[in-house]
């Protein structure tokens, strides 16, 4: 049995004892696990004395504030905030002023013990009641602050007072009932004829002009968030160093002004880095350590010649570029920092993959030192914010692109669940991240011994007393440039599988979020960029996210291969919900030949991925069942020539069938349609094996043609106008 003073810390921190899991059964959180969560958040569990001493400056803290640190209402409803004072002080009149986010100031005055008195307590010998209050004005959407004053005009207290509105932006066309569809790559994956041995925001242009002109309406990405320009080897676009910031390395050089400099074209020229260029553009996985040398090498020159010539004057392009770092703040000044530190530490020859190891000095944003070394390192700071302003404008000219070419959406961007550990983002923002867990999944059939994905979790009591800030910021920078956004593991809105270090992740619980104001802010955010919202809700999910995220406006995600009824039959793609997207596969899964062919399955026993031959073997034997299934279905919708042979033992995946799957969800119901590059160029390696790392060349695997070669292609050509048309049909009934 677990203490009293444990089980109140367990309900206040909103660890959930009990949860439903991926097969439908009641699964429960162990006591121990629900200590060691709670260890992990900062509490002393091996102290009884300690532990109550803690709950009780928890609970004195909250009554000392007047006002919440925040509150999210949506438009329509009725105003009304808490406020708690000691009891000498309720019968006072005071003010709350409100500054709304455009600058004008109301005003109205209360008495706190006029308003509905709705708790009690007692801190240290003095009563504290706490009151409803009305807050009579209409608001609009956006941020504003309340301020609690006191009848002799001293300031007592402040919040931040959201106004959202009551569901995600949706485009009109969508609203309308059109039905689109779209291509999704990893942008890494990109071969062109002008690329630097990976894909760059000029070949993202060049796929959107081509494939609009075929009727596609968006181009969906991986994560593009910020990596380590010094550290290679991490190169997970899920296991970023900054969400809010871009990575340099999708930068097209060529196209920078200073390029054609002769400094520059020395450089570019030589024999040796027109070698190590070649090699990077041949390899069929992309070398990271060679494009990473190579563009740094690069855009360091360039820097230098636009920093001569523009940078250190008082130039129009250096006045963009100041205003551009202002608006970054204090976030662009991090990753900069960060960066130019990291470098530094690699060129001295010591470890440096993140802050854990960084000198004691430097591993927190906000000390001394780290001041000292920015300002010795001034220019080379500027530079790493010269990478992030030169990505963000290639990466706008994409998708200005898009809309030149009359696409509904455009680009459609992905916000990765959670940062590395050794990431920028909890550099500069410590006191939010939970170092001492990690994000993970419980048991699944993707994954029977539960997933760890090595992601420290944002604390929700401090993101909440940071008046969600970090996620408004995140939020904003993500729908920039855009005209979608998928957010990787939506559930984490609601709750997140916590797995404590050193811990299985079958060991783990699931912590609440407040998710009822994290989706006012992701449609108050979504509405301002205009940007449509996808949630990735796979794996185990409540049905209470599914309907909150269904009023939001949030389209759900369904994957074709795991719609599948009870008896084994797959759910034809006319009955997924209209307010979704639908996939037939993801960078998590095999590519359609692959699964076809069970070489996902070959693979993961090279990989050793595989307990035992028998539980291979039954994989194989689902395989085969599950695949007799889908051919079952095809015919049944005529999806597939009849002539096609209707026992999967005589058909193997060729282009009739591949295009077939295809063209099935077209006719869904589903208003988005994402299909992957590797599909229509009939690829058999996968982009990411989820449990390995080294095991396997996970997110560097290139795609086999260049973007040129596929658009000239009159099979993909007529695969393109064929969907265009099933969506223009499915659009119409």
């Amino acid at each position: 049995m677990t203490s009293p003073v444990i089980e109140k810390l367990v309900e206040i921190r909103g660890i959930e004892s009990s949860y439903v899991d991926a097969g439908g059964k009641p699964a429960y959180v162990s006591d121990d696990s629900k200590s060691k969560l709670l260890a992990t958040m900062g509490y002393s569990v091996d102290s009884e004395e300690k532990l109550e001493q803690e709950l009780s400056g928890q609970i004195a803290n909250n009554w000392m504030q007047p006002l919440n640190p925040v509150q999210v209402n949506r438009t329509g409803e009725s105003l009304v905030i808490a406020v708690r004072l000691p009891i000498e002080l309720v019968n006072d009149d005071y003010s709350l002023k409100i500054t709304l986010e455009n600058g004008e100031e109301l005003s109205s005055k209360f008495v706190p013990s006029e308003g509905e008195l709705i708790n009690v307590a007692h801190i240290d010998d003095v009563e504290f009641q706490e009151y409803i209050v009305d807050v009579p004005h209409e608001l609009p959407m956006g941020y504003h602050n309340i301020s609690l004053v006191a009848d002799d005009d001293d300031l007592i207290a402040t919040m931040r007072f959201i106004i959202a509105p009551k569901s995600c932006y949706k485009q009109q066309p969508i609203v309308d009932g059109q039905k689109f569809w779209g291509l999704s790559v990893q942008l890494y994956c990109l071969r062109s004829e002008h690329n630097w041995g990976v894909g760059d925001f000029t070949d993202l242009t060049y796929l959107i002009q081509q494939s609009g002109r075929q009727g596609a309406q968006f181009v969906g990405l991986n994560p593009i968030h910020a990596l380590y320009p010094a550290n290679h080897y991490n190169c997970s676009p899920y296991g970023p160093s900054s969400r809010r910031w871009l990575n340099f390395i999708y930068i097209d050089v060529t196209k920078l002004d200073g390029y054609e400099h002769a400094d520059v074209q020395c450089i570019v020229n030589s024999e040796e880095f027109q070698g190590a260029l070649q090699h990077a553009r041949n390899v069929d996985y992309v070398d990271y350590e060679a494009v990473i040398r190579l563009k740094l090498e690069v855009l360091k020159k360039i820097f230098e010649v636009q920093y001569d010539k523009y940078l250190s004057k008082n130039t129009k392009l250096n006045k963009a570029f100041k205003a551009f770092i202002e608006e970054g703040g204090e976030s662009l000044d991090m990753l900069a920092t960060y960066d130019a530190i990291q470098e530094s530490l690699y060129a001295d020859g010591k470890e440096g993959w993140g802050w854990p190891v960084f000198p004691a000095g430097l591993n927190e944003y906000h000390k001394p030192d780290v001041a000292k070394f920015k300002k010795a390192n001034a220019k080379n700071v500027k530079f790493y914010m010269f990478l992030q302003w030169q990505a963000a404008l290639q990466l706008e000219a994409a998708q200005q692109a898009a809309e030149d070419a009359g696409m509904c959406i455009g680009i459609y961007r992905d916000l990765a669940v959670g940062v590395s550990e050794g990431s920028a983002e909890i550099w500069g923002n410590r006191e939010l991240y939970v170092t001492g867990a990690s994000v993970g999944a419980p048991p699944d059939r993707l994954g029977p011994l539960g997933q760890n994905w090595g992601l420290p979790p944002m604390d929700p009591e401090e993101l909440y007393q940071q008046a969600y800030q970090p996620i408004i910021d995140l939020f904003s920078s993500n729908m920039q440039s855009c005209g979608a956004l998928r957010i990787d593991h939506v559930m984490a809105l609601l709750r997140l599988w916590w797995v404590p270090q050193h811990e299985d992740a079958k060991a783990g619980g699931y912590i609440y979020y407040p998710v009822d104001d994290l989706l006012g802010i992701l449609a108050l955010e979504s509405h301002r960029h205009q940007s449509l919202v996808i949630g990735e809700d796979l794996g185990t999910v409540p049905d209470e996210i599914r309907a909150k995220l269904s009023d939001n406006g949030v389209h759900s995600y369904r994957v074709f291969f795991f719609e599948q009824a009870k008896d084994g039959g797959f759910y034809s793609p006319s009955h997924y919900p209209e307010q979704s997207m639908a996939t037939l596969t993801t960078h998590d899964m095999p590519t359609l030949i692959g699964y076809w062919h069970c070489l996902d399955l070959e693979l993961g026993k090279e990989l050793g991925l595989y307990p035992s031959q028998e539980i291979l073997n039954e994989l194989y034997d689902s395989r085969h069942d599950q695949k007799q299934q889908i051919l079952d279905t095809l015919h049944g919708h005529l999806s597939v020539p009849q002539g096609m042979p209707r026992y999967v033992d005589q058909v193997g995946m060729h282009k009739e069938l591949n295009h077939g799957m295809q063209y099935h969800m077209a006719k869904g119901s589903s208003a988005l349609l994402s299909l992957q590059l590797e599909d229509w160029l009939e690829m058999d390696k996968p982009v990411n094996i989820p449990g390995t790392s080294s095991e396997y060349p996970n997110w560097k695997r290139k795609l086999t043609r260049n973007v040129e070669q596929i658009f000239t292609d009159p099979v993909l050509n007529s695969l393109a106008l064929g969907l265009t048309e099933a969506r223009r049909k499915a659009s119409e009934g």
